[in-house]
């Protein structure tokens, strides 16, 4: 027995606290945001208060490139609320350094399409309230 489309479960999305709440204000806006340490210089994700590398507190928030190359990939052949198989959950390096687990689109789910180091950008897809960075091929194509 199939779900009828209004039936179906809707994607999970991620709720903004306060640590996190400029990464989602940014991608509301079309931007990648990220902090960096002032102490240090790092540049990291997922968004919290201090340093993962030296726990300085001196950290501020930029507007990243939205480069970025694929590090990892899988292509999920099971269905999943708000997706239709398949469908490619990728890590990507951002240009910046740190690594983000994120969804590939306007490419073909097929293993001869998405070559390691693939030169990517950002997008935003809106899924309800929330504005979701995705990423797709860059225009240069290639490998980075």
């Amino acid at each position: 027995m199939t779900t009828p489309p209004s039936a179906a479960p809707k994607r999970a999305l991620p709720v903004p606290t306060p640590e996190t709440q400029h990464f989602w204000f940014g991608t509301a806006a079309g931007e990648l945001r990220l902090q960096r340490c002032l102490a240090c210089g790092d540049v990291y994700f997922p968004p919290q208060p201090w340093c993962p590398h030296c726990t300085s507190d001196d950290v501020e928030v930029f507007v990243a490139s939205g480069e970025a190359t694929l590090y990892s990939y899988v292509i999920s052949q099971l269905p999943a609320p708000g997706f239709a198989p398949p469908y490619v959950v990728a890590v990507v390096t951002l240009a910046e350094g740190p690594r983000l687990l994120t969804n590939l689109v306007g490419v073909a789910p097929d293993p001869d399409a998405l070559p390691l180091d693939l030169a990517l950008v950002v997008e935003f897809s809106t899924v309800g309230d929330m504005a979701l960075p995705v990423f797709h091929p860059s225009a240069a194509g290639g490998a980075a």
